[in-house]
């Protein structure tokens, strides 16, 4: 009863609450209009030259793909894969690649769109969109790595544990929630009840043809409702950036006592990114110990409040909460520090073995293609190799995890 009256107390004061923080930010701005300007300014240029080209190819595609039932498909083969591990429908599948090649927040708009067609429900949506929010891998190799650290292998490492870390913290999260796949309401797409004995090619048809059927559009319709979707979606990620650029800006300013690192990490992941890197020295000494490259994998596992936000407004439908998912991100972070202690010294003991010094990239021409949004481009077709290795991956691991459920069954003789 308590719980119940703090919950609507909340409700209640929270149009007044942003109401006032919004009157307090214009209030700010009006006090200090250059400063406030130049930080909205470099808000704007880091949106429109690294987040809009690296998301754009990603959102589009996602849709499609949904829509033509490549997902429904591909689901039906991961679904042994996620039931286990995450406890999701298997369509879910497509939607945890997306997200690990795509970043935040392609994979909050992968799982609305599995939302929009009914192949999830409300609970298991906010679930899902906890386990797929990444960093982008251009973030972690090109940015972190490459123009911040100036170590390519650095930012490979980076990616490989925030990975790692991201899927243990979603494993946690669905046994600590204790949340089954839907008990009641109609069953999932990957699960069809109309014909339980069909061979797993037919069931993989028979998936895609159901959701190709529910979308009801054609090609033409697709290709252009998915260019305007992925470019609305985008527009309300820059201005989440652009606002909270002003805001680090603005508490910089009235809280000169608070450490740069700590407030621009807890809001947006770039700029917390550069400010651990500023704090620490971007050199040698900063790779040698593992303490400053585990900050900096905590902060992109923790993705900041605005990345969060982003996230949360694309899947506003589905009723998603803040704290729960606050509360997985938070996991994330914590999995991603330890990680980072523990493996980054052997991890990079092993790069010059593993990965060339320079593995394609070199800082001084990965500057020069940040600071354009063409440059981005010549990336996105190694993305799409890598979102094929994943899936190649998965479906292994999924098939592996189908033929021991298979062997460990009962025969049924006496």
């Amino acid at each position: 009863m308590i719980n119940f009256r703090i919950r609507r107390l909340l409700r209640g004061t929270a149009p007044f609450a942003a109401g006032a923080a919004a009157v307090l930010l214009a209030a700010a701005i009006v006090l200090a209009p250059e400063s406030s300007f130049k930080a909205s300014l470099a808000g704007l240029k880091l949106w429109w030259t690294i987040v809009f080209p690296a998301l754009l190819p990603f959102l589009i595609l996602s849709e499609m793909l949904t829509a033509s039932g490549f997902v429904h498909g591909i689901g039906v083969l991961l679904e042994p894969l996620m039931k286990r591990l995450f406890r999701l429908p298997g369509a879910g599948g497509w939607t945890l690649v997306l997200g690990l090649t795509a970043g935040f927040p392609a994979g909050a708009e992968g799982v609305m769109q599995l939302h929009r067609q009914g192949d999830l429900t409300d609970k298991e949506a906010g679930r899902l969109a906890s386990l797929v929010h990444y960093a982008s891998p251009v973030t972690l190799l090109i940015v972190f790595g490459t123009a911040f650290l100036h170590s390519p292998a650095a930012g490979y490492v980076l990616l490989g544990l925030h990975w790692l870390s991201g899927l243990a913290a979603g494993g946690i999260a669905s046994r600590l929630e204790g949340y089954g796949l839907r008990k009641a309401g109609p069953a999932p797409v990957t699960a069809s009840p109309a014909s339980p004995k069909a061979s797993l090619p037919g069931r993989i048809r028979q998936a895609a043809a159901e959701a190709r059927a529910r979308d009801g559009r054609g090609f033409g319709k697709v290709l252009g409702e998915s260019v305007s979707a992925a470019v609305q979606n985008l527009m309300i990620v820059g201005g989440y950036m652009i606002m909270f650029a002003v805001v680090i800006n603005i508490a910089a300013r009235l809280l000169p006592q608070l450490p740069p690192l700590l407030a621009a990490g807890l809001l947006e992941i770039h700029l917390g990114a550069r400010a651990i890197t500023s704090a620490a020295g971007a050199d040698g000494a900063f790779l040698s110990s593992p303490l400053g490259p585990a900050l900096l994998s905590a902060a992109a596992a923790w993705s900041g409040i605005c990345a969060q936000l982003q996230a949360l407004t694309v899947m506003k439908v589905a009723k998603v909460r803040f704290l729960p998912f606050a509360a997985v991100r938070l996991l994330h972070s914590g999995l991603a520090f330890v990680l980072t202690l523990l493996l980054w010294t052997p991890l990079m003991n092993l790069r010059s073995a593993v990965l060339p010094a320079s593995a394609g990239l070199t800082p001084g021409t990965v500057e020069q293609d940040i600071s354009s949004a063409h440059g981005l481009w010549s990336f996105i077709p190694q993305l799409l190799g890598l979102q094929g290795l994943l899936i190649l991956l998965l479906l292994a691991l999924s098939a592996a995890v189908r033929l021991f459920t298979w062997s460990g069954r009962p025969t049924g003789r006496t």
